[in-house]
């Protein structure tokens, strides 16, 4: 590839990636099988990341290769490892095994020998379609912004995340629900 080409293929990427992260909805990846390189910064730009107990291969070989993490994976390890963890994993290339992975933080479950990380991923999607759809919306912003907040300022973005959610009908339904000891039933309005 050429210079051009590369930065052109890097830009694109980025932005692919920082779309799906933007997302306003949870975002699950499910690692089968190798994440390296690009794979991996694919997976930390979804907002969970489950894999395969037979997964043996999670990591940024790049350093390796001449080159570093172009897609973003300097930047996204570093904001979920902490700077010591990421300069490890990236300075040494280090391949991760999923439990590896799920003792460093890269990944947050790992599924059982016996079912796939789609499988587990699928159950996690479950457990979280149980939650009011705007409230998930609202907390995922809350969250995603917190790191460039500092507490105070924090806590008002919080507030103003919530506030909203004061108003809609599946708050009403979830309170309705709970005094009827039912299930809610969440239409995200």
């Amino acid at each position: 590839m050429t210079k051009a080409e590369v930065n052109k293929f890097l830009a694109d990427l980025r932005s692919a990636f920082c779309l799906l992260e933007d997302l306003p909805m949870p975002t699950i990846a499910a690692i089968d099988g190798p994440a390296l390189g690009g794979g991996l910064e694919l997976a930390l730009s979804c907002d969970l990341r489950v894999a395969g107990a037979s997964v043996t291969k999670i990591g940024l070989p790049e350093t390796k290769l001449g080159i570093i993490p172009g897609a973003g994976g300097t930047q996204r390890t570093t904001r979920l490892l902490g700077a010591s963890k990421a300069k490890t994993l990236i300075f040494t290339g280090r391949m991760l095994t999923a439990q590896e992975a799920l003792e460093w933080g890269v990944v947050d479950v790992v599924s059982d020998s016996s079912s796939t990380a789609y499988d587990a991923a699928l159950q996690l999607a479950k457990e979280i379609n149980q939650s009011a759809p705007l409230a998930l919306r609202a907390a995922k912003m809350a969250i995603s912004k917190a790191p460039e907040l500092d507490l105070d300022s924090g806590l008002s973005f919080e507030r103003a995340c919530y506030e909203p959610l004061l108003s809609t009908s599946d708050r009403m339904e979830a309170l309705n629900a709970f005094r009827e000891k039912r299930k809610p039933v969440f239409k995200g309005e």
